[in-house]
């Protein structure tokens, strides 16, 4: 049985059109979300990705879609990506500033 909603019109309940979205297989749909880690002469990367992994003064941590607002500063150590397309990356780094927002992690590297 489809899912119902109630008309606001006249209270009569009519069912809701499945989406293409909806119609797809949602155990291959797994969220994603951009990651862009640049610093002020070179973008290291900037495509979607699965997840994001750092360090911050209180220890590792992991950046998944969805994730709620966050800013932080970076310790020194590696940032491990994975991205929807290609292997997991490793990017060594000295430190610096992440900034996820709507789905979208931006690490400023070298500042």
């Amino acid at each position: 049985m489809s899912a119902m909603r109630t008309e606001a019109s006249t209270g009569e309940l009519v069912p809701i059109p499945d989406s293409p979205a909806k119609k797809a297989d949602k155990s291959k749909a797994q969220p994603t979300m951009h990651v862009k880690i640049a610093s002020p002469f070179k973008v290291y990367f900037d495509e979607a990705g699965y997840s994001i992994s750092g360090v911050n003064e209180t220890g590792p941590f992991d950046i998944l879609p969805h994730h709620h607002n966050f800013m932080t500063l970076l310790t020194p150590g590696e940032l491990t990506i994975r991205p929807v397309h290609g292997r997991e990356q490793h990017i060594r780094i000295s430190g610096g500033l992440m900034h996820v927002k709507a789905d979208k992690v931006t690490v400023f590297l070298d500042i």
